[in-house]
């Protein structure tokens, strides 16, 4: 079974940063392309950020430039460097793998960014 845990979200001043951490277990980790959603009440959950399995990285266009994904193959964790956080940046940010078409969620963990 995937499980996979997010930690490192808080309550930040606008402009600030944070950095996520998703420790994933169940899967070949190193093989997989690891992925960051972010869901806000009221939305459907946005993509954030992708990282390959060789560490290519692609973003949303929202968060362009001030965000950063990378991993850890040897401790099987995903990381999202959160930096010039905005209001809009609040919301629940999300961990996923993909396994043989199966979709795999952490249970997230709070990002609120206050002015």
């Amino acid at each position: 079974q995937v499980h996979l845990v997010e930690s490192g979200g808080g309550s930040v001043q606008a402009g600030g940063s944070l950095r996520l951490s998703c420790a994933a277990s169940g899967l070949n980790f190193k093989i997989h392309p690891m992925n960051w959603y972010r869901e806000v009440p009221g939305k459907a959950r946005e993509f954030v950020a992708r990282i390959s399995a060789d560490g290519i990285t692609n973003y949303g266009d929202s968060v362009k430039g001030r965000f950063t994904a990378s991993r850890n193959n040897v401790r099987n964790m995903v990381f999202l460097q959160l930096n010039s956080l905005e209001g809009e940046d609040t919301g629940v940010y999300f961990c996923n793998a993909v396994r043989q078409g199966v979709n795999f969620w952490g249970r997230g963990t709070q990002v609120t960014v206050f002015s």
